[in-house]
């Protein structure tokens, strides 16, 4: 009997090891919050286009959208964590999981690695301010109006705590369904500032009727070389449009690795490096999970602090 359990024992262990030595053996779904089209679906699908390969199996987009995030991250906690599901996570996440709207915790996932890494950017109409001092300068006393994309998460974020770091005065804020009619509008007249990621504007920008400011980032952005930062101008908002991809804090170690392994090497790729350029980022956007991990928290940790000053949070 105890050569039988033994042995059992031992297959046990073994069938452990092949499983996680011939991952995949079905197909992988990465699962979103966006609908079809928007930035973080097109972002996961350019990801797949290589990683399909890199990790010799099918690889499905699974849209789950509602709730800010909320949807997709609470039905992420009903996958397996055998690696054949991951989740890509946003800055937009954190802010729901500061929120309480998810079940969803950091502690619950682990991450694999960073696909974009998008500076939030303040832009206005050109001719109206000479440059970022001017821009900056005309808040002191005076609010503007901002527009942006959503509220309680990071476009409303970056104007509060840009205004409030800077001592500026509050901005009004007025939401639009989407950054192609904020650009729209934000050229129409309808608000004095658009926080907008660049891809986003890139046309109106080309048409030399859009100009950005301010980058709310440490450093300047290779596609805008001469827009300040805000922390050259002395203030301490730095706000990014992250998206990146996780998997179940419990994973196997080794199937982590060669998930991050696949997904690294297929965002290295010229396929998806070329679509980083398009939308005015670099190679510097493709991170590991050392780096998009330490991000991930800080990230947290900087989205809790901001909406409870702003009294999103009691």
């Amino acid at each position: 009997m105890k050569k039988l359990l033994a042995l059992a024992s031992a297959a046990a262990l073994l069938g452990g090891e092949v499983l996680a030595e011939e991952y995949p053996t079905k197909t992988i779904e990465v699962i979103t919050h966006a609908g079809n089209g928007g930035g973080t679906d097109v972002t996961t699908r350019m990801m797949m286009i290589r990683a399909r390969r890199e990790l010799g199996a099918d690889m499905v987009v699974v849209n789950k959208r509602g709730g800010g995030g909320a949807t997709a991250m609470d039905y992420y906690l009903t996958q397996e964590a055998d690696g054949h599901s991951i989740l890509t996570f946003t800055i937009g996440h954190s802010a729901t999981v500061a929120l309480g709207k998810t079940d969803l915790t950091l502690d619950d996932v682990r991450p694999i690695a960073r696909g974009t890494d998008d500076p939030q950017i303040l832009m206005t109409r050109c001719g109206v301010y000479d440059n970022a001092e001017a821009f900056v300068a005309a808040q002191k006393d005076d609010p503007l109006t901002y527009g942006t994309t959503q509220l309680g998460n990071i476009d409303d974020v970056s104007a509060f705590m840009f205004t409030r770091r800077g001592e500026l005065a509050t901005p009004k804020i007025i939401p639009f369904d989407g950054g192609g009619e904020l650009a729209t509008q934000l050229v129409a007249g309808a608000v004095d500032v658009a926080v907008l990621n660049l891809s986003e504007a890139g046309s109106q920008i080309s048409a030399g009727d859009i100009c950005p400011m301010v980058v709310l980032a440490p450093e300047r952005m290779s596609g805008l070389p001469d827009v300040s930062t805000a922390q050259e101008l002395g203030i301490d908002a730095n706000f990014s449009t992250v998206r990146g991809f996780v998997v179940h804090a419990d994973t196997p170690d080794d199937v982590a690795a060669k998930i991050e392994a696949s997904l690294m090497n297929a965002m290295s790729h010229s396929i998806y490096q070329g679509f980083l350029t398009s939308v005015g980022l670099d190679a510097n956007s493709v991170a590991g999970s050392d780096v998009w991990g330490n991000q991930l928290t800080s990230m947290q940790a900087d989205m809790d602090a901001a909406l409870r000053e702003l009294g999103f949070i009691e």
